[in-house]
Formats: structure tokens, C-alpha cells, sequence
């Protein structure tokens, strides 16, 4: 539920978790966890003490989205894809609505009569279809590894993260992430298997990702500095 305190909106979910946690959502949304028992009053509270992290992690987010990237679709534009940038060429004579081709993303269609959210839906198809074939093969390898078995995997649209793990196990991936570079790819997977053990960021949390990712810092902010980037 969406909630204000003062001068800052929020996102309040109230669960099963033993301790509160407050992050920036990758839309700059504040987003609050507490247990259930916790009430409005003890909320604000949290608020209230952590208002100065608060309004420096707000400040911090809309430097990096300063940059966003806004995309066209026209010849030549840069389109990014595990981590590299490939430029579009838009074609008429293709079956495929978006194909990586020879180094360029083919998409076909004419600017002038093809409607954008075609060309939006030809992306995220082509994201959906290269995730399904990555990431559970990569799910599969860490799992292994760590002992643990995620119930289902999916890449679908995930609102403002990306990825999450359910209460029921299931491993959720945005499209998103076939952006970034394998290497980025693999840390979201381990954090959100790591999830699995853990539901919180406790230091035991981390130490479960530590295990598979010792350098999981600079993957994490890797993603935290240029994730703004990845969008069409």
C-alpha cells in the first residue's frame, strides 16, 4: 500500500520478516518491509530516524537516473544486450519482428506506420525468449552450488526490481537483466537464490553470496551505477 510520512511517499508491506529494511526501488520509489506486528506509529518512527538516509539515497538515485538513456527507434541507435551495445537497422524484409544479426539488431517494420509499442513488444519478446534460455541453465549451475532448489523460474515484467523471490520459492527475473552483462546476470541470480536461505539482507545473507561471488561488491554496484542505462 502506498502511504506518505511528512514529505516522503512510500510503499509499506507488512510480512513475515523478523526485522525492517528500507531501500530505493530502481524507480526511485521508497519502499518499506516490516514485520506484521509492527504498528503505524513504530513505522513513522523508523521513518522519522532514518529520514536523513532517506533523502540522501533519493538525492544519490536521481544523479544516476539523470543520465537515462532515452532510445528511438530509428537506423543506428545503440541497443544493448549481455552487456554490449548493437546497433539497429530497420528492415522490411524479415519474418522475425527482431532478430541479432551480423552485428545488428534487425527490427522490422517502417517508423512511419509501425506503432512504437510494436517495436517496444519486438524488444522485450526477443529479451523474454534469450532469458528463458539463460537463466534457468545459469539458476540450475549456482543452485547446485549452494545447495539450494528453486520451485520455478521465470522473466516476465517485474514493476521497479530485477528480480525476486517469492514466499513459495519461485525466482523471478525482468527482462531487464539480458542487458546487462553475463557476468552482472550471474550476481542477480546468486543474490536472489541466496534469498532462498535468506529472506532478509542480513550479513549472513551476504555471506551466502559471498560464497559463489567474493567480488559480489563491485557486481552490485556495478548494477547500482549503471542500471538506469538498461531500458529502451
Amino acid at each position: 500500500m502506498t502511504r506518505t510520512y511528512g514529505d516522503i511517499p512510500y510503499q509499506l508491506a507488512k510480512t513475515h520478516r523478523k526485522t525492517a529494511s528500507i531501500l530505493i526501488e530502481r524507480d526511485g520509489q521508497v519502499s518499506i518491509r516490516v514485520p506484521k506486528e509492527l504498528t503505524d506509529n513504530q513505522v513513522e518512527k523508523l521513518i522519522e530516524n532514518k529520514r536523513t538516509w532517506i533523502y540522501k539515497a533519493l538525492a544519490e538515485w536521481s544523479d544516476l537516473n539523470a543520465t537515462r538513456v532515452h532510445r528511438a527507434f530509428v537506423n543506428g541507435e545503440g541497443y544493448l544486450y549481455l552487456g554490449r551495445s548493437y546497433r539497429l537497422r530497420m528492415v522490411k524484409d524479415q519474418a522475425e519482428p527482431l532478430m541479432l544479426k551480423n552485428g545488428y539488431f534487425c527490427l522490422h517494420g517502417d517508423p512511419k506506420q509501425t506503432t512504437q509499442t510494436k517495436f517496444v513488444e519486438a524488444f522485450k519478446e526477443f529479451y523474454r525468449q534469450r532469458g528463458r534460455d539463460r537463466i534457468p541453465q545459469r539458476v540450475e549451475l549456482f543452485q547446485a552450488k549452494l545447495g539450494l532448489k528453486a520451485k520455478a523460474v521465470n522473466v516476465l515484467e517485474l514493476k521497479n526490481r530485477w528480480a525476486s523471490c517469492s514466499a513459495k520459492g519461485n525466482l523471478n527475473f525482468h527482462w531487464k537483466c539480458l542487458m546487462a552483462p553475463p557476468t552482472i546476470i550471474d550476481y542477480i541470480i546468486v543474490h536472489e537464490l541466496a534469498h532462498l536461505r535468506y529472506a532478509n539482507h542480513s550479513a549472513a545473507f551476504w555471506n551466502e553470496v559471498d560464497k559463489l561471488m567474493p567480488d559480489y561488491r563491485e557486481r552490485k554496484e556495478w548494477l547500482r551505477v549503471n542500471g538506469a542505462g538498461m531500458d529502451l
